[in-house]
């Protein structure tokens, strides 16, 4: 548990329809899908190589009454659930979820002071691995934060988790800002594009060939959003959604499936996040993953 401390240890799809959800990313990113519900909850939990490292359930009816949608969300390891807690309300985050005792561990929802969402989670049943290489197959192997200002909000996670800022071999005033956890780069962030209505975070899976996994999006009635695009390290990205509503991204090597090449410095920005496009110009920075 300690080399997960202030890392994300787990990660929990909340959607309309698990059964779906379950064959759409088995077949997209190759995850086993086991049903290991509880008289109490019913949950699905996703394994990589035989390791878990998720899990599926329902919207909760309240929550869909309220307006919830289909979203994923990623849980970082602490030690002292509360004491984060506290924390995160002396710094001006909110919780949503007080710390609970769940099926898989003591769990709490919270949303930095910009209203990007995520969890907390202390003593978890799954996920006890030791932090591996970020490319392997099957593992989520970036976390990408959309913020409403990224020069910001990075002394807030600081705070929280003891993250770094990582080098991102760019200006320090560019977009996009690198950062570390256990001496790690497992992430970035940056300010989002107007067009994305609420700060959040994207989780990127990583996938053998992005040609074949962004097929099986559009076949098991996924969409992609953007991508794929090759960024200057070789690795390919595309940003999705899947056929309940949640975003996600996929990361990969080009394999045999066949895509069309973008340039691997600079590509023209045309995403469409909840309906609503935007277009501009970005510079891609390299990456250190």
């Amino acid at each position: 548990m300690a080399d997960q401390l202030g890392r994300f240890a787990w990660y929990e799809l909340l959607t309309t329809d698990v059964a779906a959800a379950g064959a759409f990313y088995r077949k997209v990113v190759g995850w086993g899908v086991k049903d290991e519900s509880t008289p109490e909850l019913p949950y699905t939990v996703l394994r990589s190589r035989g390791t878990p490292l998720g899990g599926l359930m329902d919207i909760p009816e309240e929550g869909r009454r309220s307006g919830a949608t289909p979203r994923w969300m990623g849980y970082v390891a602490v030690d002292d659930l509360d004491g984060t807690a506290a924390q995160i309300r002396r710094l001006e985050g909110t919780i949503f979820v007080p710390p609970t005792d769940t099926n898989i561990g003591r769990i709490a929802v919270a949303a930095d002071p910009q209203k990007a969402t995520f969890g907390l989670i202390e003593k978890p049943t799954y996920g006890r691995w030791k932090p591996g290489r970020l490319d392997e197959p099957g593992r989520v192997g970036w976390h990408e934060l959309l913020a409403a200002d990224r020069t910001v909000i990075f002394d807030f996670y600081r705070e929280l988790f003891g993250w770094q800022k990582a080098d991102a071999q760019t200006d320090p005033a560019d977009w996009y800002q690198l950062f570390s956890a256990g001496g790690q780069t497992v992430g970035g962030m940056l300010t989002k594009f107007s067009s994305v209505a609420q700060p959040c975070w994207l989780h990127y899976f990583n996938v053998d060939d992005i040609g074949a996994a962004t097929k099986h999006v559009n076949a098991g009635g996924g969409r992609i959003l953007q991508g794929p695009i090759e960024l200057p390290d070789g690795c390919w990205i595309a940003r999705c959604v899947d056929p309940q509503g949640a975003l996600f991204a996929l990361q990969g090597a080009r394999g045999h499936a066949g895509i069309e090449p973008s340039s691997a410095s600079e590509v023209g920005w045309s995403a469409k996040w909840g309906g609503i496009a935007s277009q501009g110009r970005i510079v891609l920075p390299k990456p250190k993953r």
